[in-house]
This record gives structure tokens, sequence and C-alpha cells, in this order.
């Protein structure tokens, strides 16, 4: 799966840094260089070693390491890292991203009782999921009202776990009769069709329920009609389809071959577009999602006439409660470090987990824990250090520089919209005097 991401990354980056390098030239700027090549990619995959769950093993002196199954997508990992100084040692676990206690796909999380310290996910740590019945219930009610019309469906659908649980769903519920056969899916995604095959050669990794359909000689993955559709002219072509079923990346809608079903599709009221995922902020998903009648798709103003559906229950992302049940599990105190999250959902999780009579803090960005390893008979101590006082401004400018990128972002997508731009203009001028001279203060204090 490394190669198949890291490889679509660097093109999309390149395809990116060229075109706003193009820009930039043409206002007297620098280049605009991606994050990494594909050789870049090509080298950091020649340094990889396949290491297997549960095995220890020692990537440098002092330092012990295993892998233990996280649950959330395929291959990803439960890090435990013993660390030893002076004859001493200490335990952290970093809990990566964690799958839900009762998952459809993978495996179930593995639970750790010991360590000193936890570096703890909390993505969805203030919020709960649906159970896999309802939400079941609730895709397969979509799609019959969708299919009974003879219409298309469009499923925006990222390509790793989210696309092959679709396909399960689809076969789920073929098998059980509950739509017409001959109707063609079109998995529209060739990076998604790559980690489809991917899933397939490690179904050993996958959950018991996949695994007792293949003892039933059920391709989990291929329900009847899947077609894959590789070049963009056979992409091209499902425009000339009336009834199917069409799967697509990118997910959120900002990219990938869904724009181009979106954009021949969405203005018909015949159309269906269910959304099996998160819509981020600033993105065509999530200006869908909202109910925007009007939306720019591919450099276009589209009418939205289509019927717009939300599945919110096929996370592969651990809930509120999974988190805590997981956390529970450790028998020794630990101190749990909560990351990865947004500030409010880290700070709910936080308390959650003091609420249950567990140490917790969220770090601040550069923050410094110490681990004193434990001698014989006496645990390990932590201590967070606070940061330095200089760095929390900075850190606010950078969350502010954020937002008024976003902000950014949206006005331009509605510039051509506005219906009397002298009310807005003043505000973009003074807006932009002010930018100006904050970009000034910046480079004289630099």
């Amino acid at each position: 799966l490394c190669e198949v991401l890291w490889q679509d990354s660097a093109k999309l980056m390149k395809e990116e840094s060229e075109w706003k390098t193009k820009k930039n030239l043409r206002k007297g700027l620098e280049k605009v260089e991606p994050l990494y090549s594909q050789k870049d990619a090509d080298e950091a995959l020649g340094q990889l070693t396949a290491v297997s769950y549960d095995d220890i093993f020692e990537p440098a002196p002092c330092f012990r390491v295993r892998f233990r199954d996280a649950g959330h997508i395929l291959g990803s990992a439960i890090l435990e890292v013993w660390i030893k100084e002076d004859g001493r040692e200490a335990k952290v676990v970093f809990s990566g991203d964690l799958g839900p206690q009762q998952t459809v796909m993978e495996r179930n999380p593995a639970f750790i009782e010991d360590a000193d310290v936890v570096v703890i996910e909390s993505t969805y740590g203030n919020r709960l999921h649906k159970s896999n019945l309802e939400t079941r219930a609730e895709f397969r009610g979509v799609m019959a009202e969708a299919l009974k019309e003879h219409s298309k469906v469009l499923i925006p659908t990222f390509a790793v776990d989210r696309a092959q649980r679709i396909l399960y769903e689809l076969a789920l519920m073929q098998q059980e009769g509950l739509f017409r056969d001959g109707l063609p899916i079109f998995f529209d995604s060739p990076m998604g069709v790559k980690a489809t095959e991917i899933y397939k050669d490690h179904m050993s990794l996958m959950s018991a329920e996949l695994q007792e359909q293949l003892r039933q000689d059920q391709d989990p993955y291929s329900p009847a009609g899947l077609r894959y559709v590789e070049s963009v002219e056979d992409s091209q072509a499902i425009n000339s389809v009336e009834s199917a079923i069409v799967l697509a990346g990118s997910g959120m809608c900002n990219g990938g071959r869904i724009v181009h079903h979106l954009k021949h599709n969405l203005w018909k009221s015949h159309t269906h577009v269910v959304f099996v995922g998160y819509q981020a902020q600033g993105t065509l998903g999530r200006r869908l999602v909202e109910g925007e009648k009007t939306v720019r798709v591919a450099g276009e103003e589209v009418e939205v006439k289509a019927s717009i559906h939300t599945i919110n229950g096929f996370s592969a992302h651990a809930d509120r409660d999974d988190l805590l049940a997981w956390a529970a599990n450790f028998r020794n105190g630990p101190l749990f470090v909560v990351t990865h999250g947004e500030p409010t959902s880290a700070e709910s999780f936080a308390e959650a987990l003091r609420a249950q009579g567990l140490q917790a803090t969220v770090p601040s960005n550069g923050q410094e824990i110490e681990i004193r390893p434990a001698v014989p008979g006496i645990r390990a101590e932590t201590l967070a250090i606070p940061c330095k006082a200089p760095e929390a401004p900075c850190l606010e400018a950078v969350k502010v520089l954020a937002e008024i990128s976003s902000i950014l972002s949206a006005l331009k997508e509605k510039a051509p919209e506005i219906e009397d731009p002298a009310e807005v203009l003043p505000l973009l001028v003074s807006t932009k005097t002010l930018l100006e001279t904050a970009r000034d203060r910046v480079r004289k204090s630099g």
C-alpha cells in the first residue's frame, strides 16, 4: 500500500506544483517544488523492511519495538517501544490510528496492558459512530431508493479501505437479492483497483466475517457486474450509461475522476450521489453535503438537481467509547498523551480519560515529555516540560493563516456569484492592505 499511496501522492504533488509554478512565474514569484518526487518515493520504498505483527525486533541499540494490529486499515499498527538507558527501561506505546472494537473489514485492535507513556489518537475523541447494523441498514435504504428509479448512483470514495468496504456491502446486497442482476458497477479508480488487489492478497489479515465469505467461495470485493475502469477514455464512456453504480475518487470530490462524473450528472434530477466518508471544510463534497444549489465543478457552474445522501457510519477509526475501552485495558496507570485530533476533540477525549481516573495531557506543538526510566520495583516517572513562551504566538499565527487561506479559497469559489461587487471590493482592498503590512513586518523580523 505504501508504494501505491506514495507514488500517487508524488504524482499529484508534481501536477499541483507545476500548476502553481506556472501561475507564480507570471507574477515574477519563485517556483514551487513538490514535497517529494516519484524518484524520492522509489528510494524510500527501497529502505522498507517488512516486519510481522507481534515480533519484537531491535532497530537500534537500547531500543526494542513490536508492531501490534491496530484494526484500522490493512497493515496499520500500534507500536510498543522499550527504551533502555543506564540500565533502566521505560516503555512507550504509540496507538497510531486505531480501528473500532467491532470491525467489518479488519481484525479488532490488539489490547496492551502495560506502558509508562501512551501516545493516543483522538480523531473521533468526542464523537460516537452508529453501529454496523444501523450503518448497513441506512446504506441499503439509500441504495434501494436510488436503484428502484433505475438511476445512476455516484459514490465518491477513498481508494484505500473505504472503496473495498463499499464493494463488500454491494456484494452482500447482491447475495441477498436486494438489487437486480446485470446492473453495471464501475470502479473508476486506478489506485483503488491496485489497493483492492493488495487487499485480496492479504485476506488472512482481515476479519472473521470476510474470511467466512472466502470459505463460502465468495469474493467479498467482487460483486457481479463489477468493471474495473483503467483508461480516461473508458471513464468518459460511462457518461452514455443511464443506470449504473459508479465508485470513483477522490472521496471529498476535490480531484480525481469523480469530478468528471459530477460535472456530467449533478444537474440531472434522477442522479443520486452517496457520500460514505467525511467531507472536509472547503471541499466540493462538503458544499454538496451542506446543500448548495449551484457549485463550480471543473471550471463550470453546475446546478445541483441530484439527490445527495450522507452515510456517516463507515469510518475505520475508533470512536470515543472505542478509544476509552482500549485505554482502560492498561493496568499500570500510564500517562496518556492525546494527539492526532482537532483541538476540541483532543481536549474532550483527555477530559473523558481523566473522568475514568487516568492521567492525560494534550501537548502543545513542540512540547517535550521527559520519561525517567524505572528501576526494579519502581515504575518510570514522566514529566511534561512546558513549551517555550515564544512558540505560542507563532502557533497562533499559523492557525490564523490557515483560517485565512480557507476563507480565501471559499471567496475565490464564490467570486463569480457576487451580486453587488461594490459592497465587497472595499473590504477586500482593506484586507489586502492589512495582509501586506503583516507580510512586511514578518520580513523585517526575519
